[in-house]
């Protein structure tokens, strides 16, 4: 086929080889099945801001530490400079994460290089050589959905504990190879602990796949592994070997307001005794 705009600098550049087909159209990008010398990879055309359609950008890029503190005003004032910066940004996010990710043994697509906003990464395949198919076009039986379930939350355990949250996890976002869940599409991805909407977003990771994998397992509604994560990852116990089992037991502890009451009387006491001492002082 012919050769996108986009990809032509990593064809000349002699990352790319061939263009085979273009695979997918997506809210973020355009994905093509590309020859680079014997292996077929993918590379990831990301589509410009204006012609982008994820909502709430503004909501992931919380946190997310710019090094270079003139990049960073430019960014604030939205400048064109800043508007280039900001997309530099947003598709290095998903580099770093892949990487990341990748080295701490959650399955995601290999990623090999990025250019001029084109993402060179691993062609997931399924056991006949061909392009997997995404989750939401795979049915299972009961079981099957029970155990790739289990190693999808497993996947966002081991998420949390090198620091990130997909943010945007449903069906739609994994692959099914042949040993089981891929997880892709991460430019959205949060920082853990300096992102604000990092629980609400885990918690919504999970219910979005649980709600699909409970489609064929219905018993798979009573369990509440993003509880379960979240609260061991916040008391410091969460590590890439724990085992989960999706139980979750809300505290039953009653809040002892009488307690928090003398507290809030003696910090007020403390104030008040203050300002009388620097009062005596001045006179």
């Amino acid at each position: 086929m012919k050769i996108p705009k986009q990809i032509q600098p990593l064809v000349d550049d002699g990352l790319v080889d061939d263009v085979i087909s273009r695979l997918m159209s997506g809210k973020e990008a355009d994905v093509y099945v590309v020859r680079c010398g014997d292996d077929i990879r993918c590379a990831k055309v990301y589509k410009d801001a204006v012609k982008r359609s994820f909502k709430k950008a503004a909501q992931y890029q919380e946190g997310r530490k710019v090094r270079n503190s003139r990049r960073g005003r430019a960014m604030e004032k939205g400048s064109k400079f800043g508007r280039k910066q900001q997309e530099e940004t947003w598709q290095n996010a998903e580099v770093d994460a892949l990487f990341l990710l990748a080295s701490a043994g959650v399955r995601v697509p290999q990623p090999y290089d990025c250019l001029n906003g084109v993402l060179l990464m691993e062609l997931i395949t399924d056991e006949d050589g061909d392009v997997a198919p995404r989750l939401n076009d795979v049915s299972m039986s009961a079981e099957q959905a029970i155990e790739d379930h289990l190693l999808v939350m497993h996947s966002v355990k081991k998420m949390l504990c090198a620091g990130l949250v997909h943010g945007d996890l449903s069906e739609f976002n994994v692959l099914v190879d042949e040993n089981g869940p891929v997880i892709i599409d991460l430019p959205q991805a949060v920082n853990a602990v300096a992102n604000n909407n990092a629980q609400a977003m885990l918690n919504r990771d999970v219910q979005n796949m649980t709600r699909y994998y409970a489609q064929f397992a219905p018993e798979l509604r009573h369990t509440h592994y993003e509880k379960e994560i979240w609260s061991l990852f916040e008391n410091g116990k969460l590590l890439p070997d724990t085992e989960l089992t999706g139980l979750f037991e809300e505290s039953t502890e009653a809040a002892d307001v009488d307690a928090v009451m003398l507290e809030i009387q003696a910090i007020l006491a403390e104030e008040q005794e203050r300002k009388l001492r620097l009062r005596d002082e001045d006179d």
